[in-house]
Order: C-alpha cells, then structure tokens, then sequence
C-alpha cells in the first residue's frame, strides 16, 4: 500500500511539475508574439483581441494568463530588466578589458538603434504617459547603475578618460533612447547612430 501511495505521489508531482512548465511556455510565447504587436503599433492601439489572433489563443486561454495588455506589457518589461541585469558585473568579475565590455554594448546599442521595428520605445512612452512611470524609472535607475559601475571600473584600469561618470552615463542613456525614439518616426541613417557612438568611445577611451 505504501508503494502504491508513493508512486501516486511521484505521478501527481510530475503532472504538477509538467502543466508549471507548459504554463510556463505558453506565457513565454505570450510575451514574444505581444512584443512584436507593441513594437510595430505601440501600446495604447493593442487590445486583448490582437494578442488572440497574434498568438491564436481564445480570450478564456489568454485571460488564464494575463488579465490585461498592461499586464502583458509589464511582463515584457520585466524580461527586458532581467536581460539587462546580466553582463556588465560579470564580465568585470572575469577581469574582462572595459574597452572590449564597452565595445560590446556600444556594438549591440548600434543593432538597436538602427532596426526601429524592433524597439518598444514608442510603446514605453505611452504606457508611462496612461498607466505609470515606476517601471520607466526602474529601468532608468538599473541602467545608469550599470554604466556607472563600468565607467568607474574602466577609469580605476586606466583604460578611461577621467570623466565625470554621472555625466557620460546621462549622454550614453538619453542619446541611445533619444535614437531609438526618433528612429520610430524618421529614417535613421547608420552614419548618425555611428557619430553618436564615436562620441561616446572618444569621450571614454584613453
């Protein structure tokens, strides 16, 4: 009898363990096809309705995940902080060069600021302006607490200028946003996001 019981056990475990994951995915897939909706019309325009179709999904099965386009959005906000979050510490830790850490990011902030399909930007701005700024502040506080770190960490290797890092932070921040604002609404040539990081390298590099 005891057997039995532990082995009934054991099954209702993995069936618990298995509908978590595919819980779990089906949220994830939620969140990918919601961010090419936001990106492409940004965040007042989207309903309920479009991520049905975009992911073909009921109104009841999309509801069992999400309550709202807000709370969709705010879960792919909250994959974006969790992306964020990871580089910079660690490739410090290693000792990784500053130079090659800051290269890195400038080369990926280049891919962002010039495919303006992909950026939320717009969306951003209209969920802060309707629903709330505290996630936009989040964002911004994490962001600058990760160039600052860097910046600190280049200037302490000798490989940066000695430059006041609240300020380069603010231009590096506010000019990659700026780009992937304006992106959104006129063409973009790479030879402007290509003087706007050449400015930011010059000003750090030694």
């Amino acid at each position: 009898h005891v057997s039995i019981i532990q082995k009934n056990d054991t099954r209702v475990e993995n069936e618990d363990i298995n509908m978590t994951e595919k819980k779990e995915r089906t949220r994830e897939a939620i969140i990918e096809a919601s961010y090419e909706l936001f990106a492409r019309d940004g965040f007042n325009k989207i309903t309920m309705k479009d991520i049905c179709e975009v992911t073909g999904m009921s109104r009841g099965g999309l509801y069992s995940h999400f309550s709202s386009t807000k709370e969709v959005f705010e879960a792919i906000l909250d994959r974006i902080t969790q992306k964020n979050e990871m580089c910079f510490k660690d490739m410090m830790k290693s000792g990784m060069p500053a130079v090659d850490i800051m290269d890195e990011a400038l080369e990926k902030m280049r891919s962002e600021m010039l495919h303006s399909e992909d950026s939320i930007s717009l969306a951003l701005f209209e969920y802060s302006g309707s629903c709330s700024n505290e996630l936009m502040n989040q964002l911004n506080s994490a962001g600058e607490e990760k160039w600052s770190e860097l910046i600190e960490y280049g200037i302490k290797r000798g490989e940066f200028n000695s430059v006041n890092a609240s300020e380069m932070v603010q231009i590096i921040l506010y000019s990659y946003q700026g780009v992937r604002m304006w992106s959104r609404i006129i063409d973009m040539k790479a030879e402007v996001v290509d003087e706007v990081l050449s400015h930011i390298r010059k000003q750090l590099v030694r």
